[in-house]
């Protein structure tokens, strides 16, 4: 599952970097909203949306200086959104769906900013499935996938004629599809910007590391014995993090099924179908364009072992394949080809994503 290394250091680093930007805006002093509709707030082109301290830095670290604005609603380690002169932002949302949820709505909803043409960008590291992509690779997806919404029998009671102990909820069998009650089980993103931001990103060289090889060379079959490139596959949302064989033979099922087979199972997280769920409940209000989100997933681990090593052993010591400096580090340089094209080509975008 996703690879979240020491939260609370986390925490303490996006803080740090808050320490040393400009003083917090506030109405009366903020050219930029001064300047802005007054009834909508700080225009943004792009804003890009982390989960965690690291995946924040990386964007803060490259693409300063920033204003720090505060905004009410927030998570409590990460309280403000970054902004800069060519209007792009970086909040960080806290992990897991509940703290994604929250954050989302807190941001969607406030004053301080007009977010009806904003362009966001989910840019996290995930869990990979060594069959699409492997350590370091970055994947822009399609489609937003839920693990978490559905049953489970205990695995050491699984009937005999099924593969696994998961099953829709009012289901009969773990192949047939439920009927969706929840609504927020599986969304589909604009393929078009999608597409567009694969385009941009396809060619680019991405970091890699001798621990990151070392582990990946372990697998012995492609793509996972690769370098990593960027690619577009779908993405699994849950706040359970697994690791194994079979439950990863079941992500790639329930993805197929939720998607009326036209999804591809690859990266494995917490939070994207809770952060789509409240960008849509913006959009219900006016407040923000749902064919304007984009999701990138940076692989930082396998979500299931290689031959001959355990399910157990892949968990616990996920740490040991390398792949987290590389995930983040990768985040930006997929990422920010469709930022700077975004906002250096505004005229282009400002209406929707061009032709192309």
């Amino acid at each position: 599952m996703l690879t979240r290394i020491l939260a609370a250091s986390a925490a303490l680093t996006f803080a740090a970097c808050a320490a040393v930007s400009t003083v917090p805006a506030r109405a009366d002093d903020d050219t930029a909203t001064q300047s802005a509709d007054a009834s909508h707030g700080r225009p943004v082109k792009v804003m890009i949306i982390s989960m965690f301290g690291p995946e924040g830095q990386v964007w803060l670290d490259h693409l300063g200086p920033w204003q720090e604005i505060p905004v009410d609603g927030l998570s409590p380690d990460y309280p403000s959104v970054h902004c800069n002169k060519q209007d792009v932002c970086v909040m960080t949302t806290g992990m897991g769906h509940a703290n994604a949820a929250a954050s989302i709505m807190a941001l969607t909803f406030s004053q301080r900013f007009d977010l009806r043409h904003t362009y966001f960008m989910v840019a996290g590291i995930a869990g990979i499935d060594p069959q699409r992509g492997t350590v370091g690779s970055a994947a822009w997806a399609k489609y937003l996938v839920d693990f978490g919404i559905q049953w489970e029998i205990d695995a050491r009671e699984i009937p005999a004629n099924w593969n696994t102990g998961y099953l829709g909820i009012n289901t009969q069998n773990p192949t047939q599809k439920p009927s969706l009650d929840y609504r927020t089980e599986v969304f589909q993103l604009n393929s078009q910007l999608a597409d567009a931001a694969f385009a941009l990103s396809r060619n680019v060289t991405l970091t890699d590391n001798a621990q990151a090889q070392a582990a990946r060379a372990r697998y012995g079959y492609a793509p996972a014995d690769l370098p990593p490139t960027v690619i577009q596959c779908d993405t699994l949302a849950g706040d359970t993090w697994w690791s194994g064989t079979l439950l990863g033979e079941r992500a790639r099922d329930w993805t197929r099924i939720l998607t009326d087979g036209k999804g591809v199972y690859c990266t494995t997280q917490q939070e994207d179908n809770a952060t789509y769920e409240a960008l849509k409940r913006a959009a219900s209000a006016h407040r923000v364009d749902l064919n304007r989100v984009a999701v990138l997933r940076a692989g930082s681990d396998f979500d299931r072992p290689y031959a001959g090593q355990t399910s157990a052993d892949n968990l616990l010591n996920y740490a040991a394949q390398g792949g987290f400096t590389i995930a983040i580090a990768n985040l930006f340089l997929a990422g920010n080809p469709l930022v700077q094209q975004i906002v250096t080509h505004w005229s282009q975008w400002r209406e929707g994503v061009p032709q192309q």
